[in-house]
């Protein structure tokens, strides 16, 4: 599988299929940072930039299997202006399709914040959807929160809240779109008793290393220690505290107001942008409160240890500034969403 990544990040969705062995044929980011990222970790794959101009990229129309992106969220989060498709930010939406219509890859996957639904009162996501059924596709869209998609490479998910619609269309398949995003029994319209809370919608990844899936309710999931935020308090063998989450109860509305915190089960969504989010971040140890880690966030992301500790503006890895590294994991996907639906359409496109 052949794919082209726009709003590249930091690549979420190369981390997460790799192991499939599909093969980026491009990038599209424009921030210094994530594009060192993507240099740092993908030097043979080209960064095109700014993806207003995608009418020259290089790129020949047929030569694609899928293409995938997050367009900025901004215009559309419920904590913005809601300027919607009137924001530029927001009309990268339309840059979007603008990419799908050339290239016409077989599949798309688009991810954005849940305040897309209530846009413009609808319009501005219905008029994507409608635009994609234009082009030929079929789609389907689903919220998912991270902190309960499990997957085989995620057996536990993350301990991190995190909901976003996901758009998933294939060209003149509606089935298939749908089949990605849901279980087999409601696409074929044979849907079983209503589920109790916590009980598994589609099969448990750690059921065999083929199978992949997500929970609405349960547990929280993950650790801190190794992978990820405990859930509780408590004394591990050698008798130190081991962190627990705080949750932030009051945003700050400038770097000098006050912000309040409250012992949580997790931590608030990773975000990039929110004043004063990308320094406060917090876990509790014994009596204080401190930030969490860069490495910490990348695991509530679900990349790899070190990910975006990397050589930056002429000094060495081991003296990478934490800002970028916070912001732009902020900025990204969650790993285990994106190996969720990667999973789910190399099924789908056997």
């Amino acid at each position: 599988m052949k794919y082209l990544s726009v709003c590249s990040g930091i690549e979420a969705a190369s981390v997460a299929w790799h192991p499939l062995g599909w093969e980026p044929i491009g990038f599209s980011e424009i921030e210094p940072f994530p594009s060192a990222v993507l240099a740092h970790h993908y030097p043979h794959v080209t960064n095109f930039g700014d993806m207003t101009n995608y009418e020259q990229w290089q790129l020949p129309t047929g030569d694609l299997d899928l293409l995938v992106g997050g367009t900025p969220c901004q215009s559309f989060s419920v904590a913005g202006l809601r300027q919607g498709l009137k924001d530029p930010r927001g009309g990268l939406m339309l840059t979007y399709l603008g990419i799908v219509q050339r290239l016409r890859p077989r599949w798309v996957v688009w991810e954005n914040v849940p305040g897309v639904l209530s846009s413009g009162q609808g319009r501005d996501f219905g008029s994507f959807l409608g635009a994609l059924g234009q082009l030929g596709y079929g789609w389907a869209y689903r919220v998912l929160d991270a902190q309960w998609v499990r997957t085989h490479g995620h057996p536990h998910a993350v301990p991190h809240r995190r909901r976003r619609v996901f758009v998933v269309g294939c060209f003149r398949d509606m089935r298939s779109s749908a089949s990605v995003l849901f279980e087999r029994e409601s696409v074929q319209r044979d849907s079983s008793p209503r589920r109790a809370k916590g009980q598994v919608t589609s099969a448990d990844a750690e059921g065999g290393a083929t199978s992949c899936g997500w929970r609405d309710g349960g547990d929280t999931a993950g650790t801190l220690g190794r992978r990820g935020l405990r859930s509780h308090t408590e004394l591990d063998g050698h008798g130190a505290y081991i962190p627990v989450p705080y949750r932030k109860a009051k945003r700050a509305q400038s770097s000098t107001d006050d912000e309040s915190w409250v012992a949580a089960e997790q931590s608030n969504t990773i975000n990039g942008w929110d004043v004063g989010d990308r320094d406060t971040h917090a876990v509790a140890t014994q009596l204080t409160v401190r930030r969490l880690t860069p490495r910490e966030c990348e695991r509530l992301q679900g990349f790899p240890d070190d990910w975006t500790l990397i050589p930056w503006r002429g000094k060495s890895a081991d003296q990478c500034p934490d800002g970028p590294r916070y912001k732009a994991l902020g900025n990204s996907m969650a790993v285990n969403c994106m190996e969720w639906i990667g999973e789910r359409i190399a099924r789908e496109a056997r």
